[in-house]
Protein backbone atom coordinates (compact mmCIF):
# COMPACT_ATOMS: atom_id res chain seq x y z
CA UNK A 1 0.00 0.00 0.00
CA UNK A 2 1.14 3.79 -0.48
CA UNK A 3 1.33 6.44 1.96
CA UNK A 4 -0.71 9.54 1.55
CA UNK A 5 -0.54 12.70 2.80
CA UNK A 6 -3.30 15.21 3.98
CA UNK A 7 -4.44 15.51 0.06
CA UNK A 8 -4.78 11.92 -0.65
CA UNK A 9 -2.26 12.11 -3.23
CA UNK A 10 0.71 9.09 -2.45
CA UNK A 11 3.99 10.08 -1.21
CA UNK A 12 5.26 6.67 -2.05
CA UNK A 13 4.57 3.99 -4.47
CA UNK A 14 6.02 0.84 -3.52
CA UNK A 15 6.84 -2.35 -5.41
CA UNK A 16 8.82 -5.84 -4.86
CA UNK A 17 10.55 -7.92 -7.26
CA UNK A 18 11.93 -10.93 -7.46
CA UNK A 19 14.81 -13.06 -9.40
CA UNK A 20 16.59 -16.39 -8.17
CA UNK A 21 17.43 -15.56 -4.66
CA UNK A 22 17.22 -11.98 -4.74
CA UNK A 23 14.39 -9.52 -3.62
CA UNK A 24 14.12 -5.89 -3.91
CA UNK A 25 11.93 -3.83 -2.19
CA UNK A 26 11.25 -0.28 -4.47
CA UNK A 27 9.73 3.24 -3.65
CA UNK A 28 9.32 5.28 -6.12
CA UNK A 29 8.56 9.13 -5.01
CA UNK A 30 8.04 12.16 -7.42
CA UNK A 31 10.96 13.83 -7.70
CA UNK A 32 14.43 14.72 -10.27
CA UNK A 33 15.57 11.24 -10.60
CA UNK A 34 17.72 10.55 -7.93
CA UNK A 35 18.70 6.64 -7.77
CA UNK A 36 19.48 5.27 -4.76
CA UNK A 37 20.50 1.68 -3.59
CA UNK A 38 20.60 -0.12 -0.02
CA UNK A 39 19.98 3.67 1.80
CA UNK A 40 23.29 5.00 0.39
CA UNK A 41 24.94 4.10 -2.82
CA UNK A 42 24.25 5.15 -6.12
CA UNK A 43 23.43 3.12 -8.91
CA UNK A 44 27.46 3.60 -10.24
CA UNK A 45 28.60 2.28 -6.66
CA UNK A 46 26.66 -0.79 -6.43
CA UNK A 47 26.46 -2.19 -10.01
CA UNK A 48 29.78 -2.71 -11.73
CA UNK A 49 28.36 -3.99 -15.01
CA UNK A 50 26.33 -1.95 -17.42
CA UNK A 51 24.53 -4.80 -18.08
CA UNK A 52 23.10 -4.75 -15.01
CA UNK A 53 22.94 -0.86 -14.57
CA UNK A 54 20.82 -1.49 -18.18
CA UNK A 55 18.70 -3.97 -16.65
CA UNK A 56 17.43 -1.93 -13.80
CA UNK A 57 17.07 1.35 -15.27
CA UNK A 58 15.13 -0.30 -18.40
CA UNK A 59 11.54 0.07 -16.68
CA UNK A 60 11.74 3.68 -16.24
CA UNK A 61 13.57 4.34 -19.97
CA UNK A 62 10.42 2.44 -21.88
CA UNK A 63 8.14 5.02 -19.69
CA UNK A 64 10.16 7.38 -19.87
CA UNK A 65 9.53 8.19 -16.46
CA UNK A 66 13.65 8.27 -15.33
CA UNK A 67 12.98 11.86 -14.28
CA UNK A 68 9.87 12.15 -13.04
CA UNK A 69 10.35 9.63 -9.77
CA UNK A 70 13.05 9.28 -7.57
CA UNK A 71 13.97 5.69 -6.89
CA UNK A 72 15.12 3.95 -3.77
CA UNK A 73 16.10 0.18 -3.87
CA UNK A 74 16.98 -2.04 -0.71
CA UNK A 75 18.02 -5.43 -2.24
CA UNK A 76 19.55 -8.38 -0.66
CA UNK A 77 20.67 -11.71 -1.46
CA UNK A 78 21.48 -13.28 -4.87
CA UNK A 79 24.13 -12.47 -6.91
CA UNK A 80 24.49 -8.35 -9.06
CA UNK A 81 22.51 -9.85 -12.01
CA UNK A 82 19.94 -11.53 -10.15
CA UNK A 83 19.64 -8.12 -8.13
CA UNK A 84 18.75 -6.05 -10.66
CA UNK A 85 16.64 -8.25 -12.44
CA UNK A 86 14.89 -8.36 -8.95
CA UNK A 87 15.22 -4.30 -8.88
CA UNK A 88 14.12 -3.60 -12.41
CA UNK A 89 10.71 -5.60 -11.57
CA UNK A 90 10.37 -3.59 -8.34
CA UNK A 91 10.62 -0.66 -10.35
CA UNK A 92 7.73 -2.00 -12.73
CA UNK A 93 5.48 -3.05 -10.06
CA UNK A 94 5.70 0.43 -8.42
CA UNK A 95 5.70 2.63 -11.94
CA UNK A 96 1.98 0.75 -12.16
CA UNK A 97 0.73 1.65 -8.74
CA UNK A 98 1.82 5.11 -9.92
CA UNK A 99 -0.10 4.84 -13.32
CA UNK A 100 -2.01 1.97 -14.60
CA UNK A 101 -1.67 3.09 -18.28
CA UNK A 102 1.85 1.96 -18.27
CA UNK A 103 1.04 -1.98 -17.40
CA UNK A 104 0.20 -2.30 -21.00
CA UNK A 105 3.82 -1.22 -22.06
CA UNK A 106 5.53 -3.39 -19.13
CA UNK A 107 3.82 -6.12 -20.00
CA UNK A 108 4.95 -6.13 -23.35
CA UNK A 109 8.90 -6.14 -22.35
CA UNK A 110 8.42 -8.69 -19.98
CA UNK A 111 9.08 -6.69 -16.89
CA UNK A 112 6.26 -7.33 -15.11
CA UNK A 113 6.67 -11.32 -15.80
CA UNK A 114 8.19 -13.21 -12.97
CA UNK A 115 11.61 -15.13 -13.90
CA UNK A 116 11.14 -18.59 -12.24
CA UNK A 117 14.56 -19.74 -13.07
CA UNK A 118 15.94 -21.03 -10.22
CA UNK A 119 19.22 -23.29 -9.34
CA UNK A 120 18.51 -26.72 -9.49
CA UNK A 121 19.51 -28.70 -6.18
CA UNK A 122 22.30 -31.36 -5.73
CA UNK A 123 21.02 -34.94 -5.80
CA UNK A 124 22.47 -37.36 -3.71
CA UNK A 125 25.04 -39.79 -4.90
CA UNK A 126 26.26 -37.34 -7.63
CA UNK A 127 28.92 -34.94 -8.01
CA UNK A 128 26.25 -31.84 -8.75
CA UNK A 129 22.11 -31.41 -10.15
CA UNK A 130 22.51 -33.32 -13.34
CA UNK A 131 26.72 -34.41 -12.99
CA UNK A 132 27.63 -37.90 -12.30
CA UNK A 133 31.53 -39.30 -10.86
CA UNK A 134 33.61 -40.52 -13.30
CA UNK A 135 32.71 -43.71 -14.28
CA UNK A 136 35.71 -46.76 -13.91
CA UNK A 137 35.10 -49.56 -15.72
CA UNK A 138 38.36 -51.60 -13.36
Amino acid sequence: MSETNKEEQPLYYWGTGRRKRAVARVRLKPGQGALVINRKRTIDDYFVRDQDKLILLAPLRVTGTKTKFDVFVNVKGGGSTGQAGAASMGIARALVKADAANAAVLRAGGFLTRDAREVERKKPGQAGARRSFQFSKR
